[in-house]
């Protein structure tokens, strides 16, 4: 085939649809087999389905692939967006192939109907707890399958954090709290505030999440107490639109919750510098005070120039981001209402940030994992149970940044995050200490979700978490 002979590139909306639609009627097989015996008619029409489209795919393509990592599907090496109504069904998909060890089906040109139902059948078996993909591979072996193969997860990786991926994450970073800042600092001395620099630092923020989360994440770790209102501003942003990401939101609304995440504290400008940043406690009167700040929010919004459109949305982030799912919050409200899904976002990046920060009342922030098992586990912090489990999803229930206490009693600092559901408790670290705490000269890195070929042990465990102040360690240095 010549270069003007190649068949048109796909674009990537088509692909997304296309991904989406293997997925959805692998499922359904799946499902339909759970249910009924082979020769029922709706297994018979699911299989149909199912063998049409990947007839038509690979007829197109020579080959089919379906890659899992962790949460996330790719479609020959495209990453398929999954919307909020079909979340949990391909997390279930995922954890069913994923569970054999599976960490990429590959569909052959020439591939005959009658492969499937074996195929299928294979992975609604129990896995077993020794070697699940050696189980597989076996079974695989003992039935008609030609058309078929299947690559184990350890060999289906992410790609590593590139040097200057990084460094894209650090200027991101940098000019998003610059521009929070110039944008504060204006609207407080009445000035006009330039939304559409604003934009653009969010679309930046945006773009950077969707092309490595991890770069981002990382960059919450660079705490500046100085400047603790706009990069709590930045984090805030940050982890609304990894939530977002999570939930299967379109580019053009994560950019929507990307600006009212950054703006969600605006009306703090409204309120006593002193009372914002007096250490200790509030009395009554400033509590109230303070307690205002979500409506200053509100009324700010609605009064900024720059807008095209009268930014409903944001003005109600900035409005409910303190309500609580139960309404326990503030401000009150006289009728019932339910905060909306991106106020609630806001509302869970917006608790984890602040309680693993140091703020003017709150020196020895909280270790993250701690900040995470209270935001699932205490009905009283009135968190959304769903948003909360999108974010540990995407920051592991051990964030990056968080010192670690290994079984070996060295010391590491959490610098990736395991992308298996199933061991979101085992990220990658960098062991910064021997036993006795002295410094390494050079950091080693551990993943703790690998296991040794011969004892099939961890080649470490996290016993508990510490605080970097008690050692003099300060994470960012690992990490940026």
């Amino acid at each position: 085939m010549t270069k003007n002979d190649s068949p048109p590139t796909k674009s990537t909306a088509l692909l997304q649809e296309e991904g989406r639609q293997l997925l959805t009627r692998l499922y359904s097989v799946l499902r339909a087999l759970k249910l009924y015996p082979l020769e029922n008619s709706a297994v018979q029409q699911a299989l149909d389905d199912l063998h049409d489209l990947v007839s038509k795919l690979t007829l197109e393509e020579g080959s089919v692939e379906l890659r899992v990592v962790g949460d996330f599907f790719f479609f020959n090496e495209t990453r398929l967006r999954l919307d909020l109504s079909n979340y949990s069904t391909f997390g279930s998909f995922a954890q069913t192939v994923t569970g054999h060890g599976v960490g990429a089906i590959e569909v052959l040109q020439g591939i005959d109907r009658a492969e499937w139902a074996p195929f299928l059948s294979l992975l609604l078996r129990d896995p077993g707890d020794q070697d699940p993909f050696t189980a597989f591979m076996d079974r695989m072996a003992g039935a008609p399958i030609l058309h078929l193969q299947v690559i184990p997860s350890s060999e289906v990786k992410e790609p590593e954090l590139e040097e200057e991926t990084l460094d894209a994450a650090k200027r991101t970073y940098a000019q998003s709290v610059n521009l929070a800042k110039e944008a504060f600092t204006d609207f407080r001395m009445g000035k006009a505030v330039n939304v559409r620099k604003v934009k653009r630092a969010v679309q930046g923020i945006v773009d950077q999440v969707l092309a490595d989360e991890t770069s981002m994440i990382t960059m919450t770790t660079l705490r500046d107490y100085d400047e603790y209102t706009f990069t709590h501003s930045v984090n805030v942003c940050i982890f609304s639109v990894l939530i977002g990401e999570r939930l299967g939101l379109t580019k053009l609304q994560l950019y929507e919750l990307g600006l009212g995440a950054l703006f969600h504290d605006l009306g703090k400008s409204r309120i006593d510098h002193e009372i914002i940043n007096k250490p200790g406690g509030l009395d009554d009167e400033e509590w109230f005070e303070l307690q205002q700040h979500p409506t200053e929010g509100l009324l700010s919004l609605f009064h900024f120039h720059g807008f095209p459109d009268m930014p409903y949305r944001q003005m109600l982030m900035a409005y409910e981001h303190h309500m609580r799912v139960d309404l326990a919050g503030y401000p009150k409200n006289r009728r019932p209402r339910r905060p909306t899904l991106f106020s609630r976002i806001v509302a869970v990046a917006d608790s984890f940030d602040a309680g693993t920060s140091i703020r003017s009342y709150q020196y020895q922030p909280n270790p993250p994992d701690l900040v995470l098992a209270e935001m699932r586990d205490n009905p009283r912090r009135g968190q959304d149970p769903l948003l909360v489990k999108a974010l540990i999803n995407a920051t592991g229930v051990y964030p990056i940044g968080t010192l670690v206490i290994l079984d070996s009693m060295e010391m590491a600092v959490v610098c990736g995050v395991s992308k298996d559901p199933d061991n979101l408790h085992k990220p990658t670290v960098k062991v910064i200490s021997d036993s006795l705490g002295v410094p390494l000269a050079e950091p080693v890195s551990l993943d703790l979700a690998a296991t040794d070929s011969e004892t099939g042990a961890p080649p470490r465990t996290i016993i508990k978490t510490t605080d970097p102040e008690k050692y003099g360690v300060k994470v960012s240095d690992y990490l940026v």
